[in-house]
């Protein structure tokens, strides 16, 4: 596996020797690295090769089958999580500033009321991804792109240092997908780490510097002018090349 860092030397994140998978059936093959402190990674790869399993295992809800991973802090950082779109559900009895109100929670706790400058800061965020006006809006009534900028305004609320998401441009448009990419280059300005699962392969090629590319036979990790070229484009997916 290749392997270089990018963004900084520092690790957040080490894997050794890492077999991803779930119900005892590996989805990739070993996965040894890590991730920068302030780095922005991609994670790509063809359909069942462990790209979700990659961040829930991460996040805990998925323990490795083999392997290693250390946080260097000792635990698990704060981090901000975005699902894939599919697993959210959208019927919830909320509006937009109740969504995005739960991005304190981590901070406050669940059962400590919004001081007035955490309502003013979610006031902020709703402003900054462009729903102040339809704040009060039941989150059943808005568009794919709405709703993905409400969740990246629960992200921006929470401010973690590790951000993971979950192919967060499915179901959304051109104009939206822009506007999301870039929040999340604002993310890594500023210091957070960003873990972003993705098919397309011109977004990866723009914006990402580092990329873990995850497969069956091998996984290639490190810069992206190293391993993006093992890949040819199908569509808007990856496909490894021999």
């Amino acid at each position: 596996m290749a392997y270089s860092p990018v963004g900084g030397s520092t690790a957040m994140i080490e894997l050794q020797h890492v077999v991803l998978g779930y119900q005892g059936k590996a989805v990739a093959s070993p996965l040894s690295g890590k991730f920068c402190a302030g780095s922005m990674t991609a994670v790509i790869g063809a359909n069942g090769t462990g790209k979700s399993t990659l961040l829930k295992t991460l996040l805990g809800f998925h323990v490795p089958l083999m392997g290693k991973i250390t946080f260097t802090t000792g635990t698990t950082p704060r981090t901000a999580w975005l699902p894939q779109l599919a697993e959210m559900d959208r019927q919830f009895p909320a509006t937009i500033y109740d969504v995005v109100s739960m991005g304190n929670w981590p901070a406050r706790g669940i059962f400590t009321s919004l001081t007035h400058r955490h309502r003013q800061h979610v006031m902020e965020v709703i402003d900054r991804v462009g729903l102040s006006e339809m704040c009060k809006q039941p989150i059943e009534i808005l568009s794919g792109g709405q709703f993905q900028r409400m969740l990246f305004a629960r992200l921006l609320i929470q401010n973690a240092p590790l951000v993971l998401l979950d192919e967060p441009f499915t179901g959304v448009d051109t104009q939206t997908t822009q506007f999301l990419m870039t929040l999340i280059r604002q993310m890594h300005e500023s210091g957070q780490t960003v873990i972003t699962v993705l098919h397309d392969n011109e977004l990866v090629e723009r914006f990402f510097p580092e990329v873990l590319l995850l497969g069956p036979e091998a996984c290639h990790w490190g810069p992206i002018q190293q391993v993006l070229p093992r890949y040819h484009p199908t569509g808007r997916s990856l496909v490894l090349t021999s």
